[in-house]
C-alpha cells in the first residue's frame, strides 16, 4: 500500500492489526454478514492506505469509514442475493436450529431494520451504529467530530427515528 506519495505506509501493518476487527464488527452491524464486512474492510483500509490520516486519528476514521461504506453498500443493493444466501446458509449452521417460522420472522425483522437505517440521516445512521457497535460515547464524538454531549443527542434522534421508520402509523413518543 502507499499513502499519496506513493510511498508504502509504515504504519498500515500496525494499523490494520490493531483496527481490522472493530472495522468488521461495525461493517457487520450494518450489513449482517461477516463476508461482506470483510470486503468493506478491504475497501477502508485501502482507502485509509492511500489517504494522509495521521496514526493517531486512523481508529475514529477508521470506524466512521467502515459505517459510511456498509451503508454505501446496504444502500445501493449491491450484492443482496448474495447476503441473503450467505443469511439462509448461516442459519443452517447453528447447532440447535430454530423453528422455521421463527427463522423467517427474525429475517425479515433484520431486513426491514436494515432498510430503515439506510433511509435515516447519514450522521445519525453513522453514529447509532458505531455506539451500538461499542464505541464509546468520546469515541464516537471523537470519530464524528461532535462534542461528547451531543453524540447521546444524536444517538437517541437517531433511535427515534429508526423507530419512526420501523412503525410508520405509530405516534410519536
Amino acid at each position: 500500500m502507499a499513502g499519496r506519495d506513493g510511498a508504502p505506509r509504515a504504519d498500515l501493518e500496525q494499523v490494520f492489526r490493531d483496527g481490522y476487527p472493530r472495522v468488521v464488527a461495525v461493517a457487520a452491524r450494518v450489513l449482517g454478514s461477516r463476508d461482506e464486512a470483510e470486503d468493506v474492510a478491504q475497501e477502508v483500509f485501502l482507502s485509509w492506505a492511500r489517504s494522509s490520516v495521521p496514526t493517531a486519528e486512523a481508529p475514529g476514521w477508521l470506524a466512521v469509514a467502515a459505517a459510511h461504506t456498509a451503508l454505501n453498500h446496504l444502500r445501493s443493493g449491491r450484492r443482496r442475493a448474495a447476503r441473503e444466501e450467505a443469511a439462509h446458509a448461516g442459519a443452517d449452521r447453528e447447532p440447535l436450529a430454530p423453528d422455521v417460522a421463527d427463522t423467517v420472522v427474525v429475517r425479515e425483522e433484520r431486513s426491514r431494520v436494515r432498510a430503515a437505517l439506510a433511509r435515516l440521516p447519514r450522521r445519525q445512521a453513522v453514529a447509532l451504529v458505531l455506539r451500538h457497535s461499542g464505541l464509546s460515547y468520546a469515541d464516537v464524538a471523537a470519530a464524528l467530530d461532535l462534542s461528547p454531549g451531543s453524540v447521546g443527542t444524536t444517538v437517541r434522534r437517531a433511535e427515534s427515528a429508526l423507530r419512526e421508520e420501523l412503525t410508520p402509523d405509530a405516534p410519536p413518543h
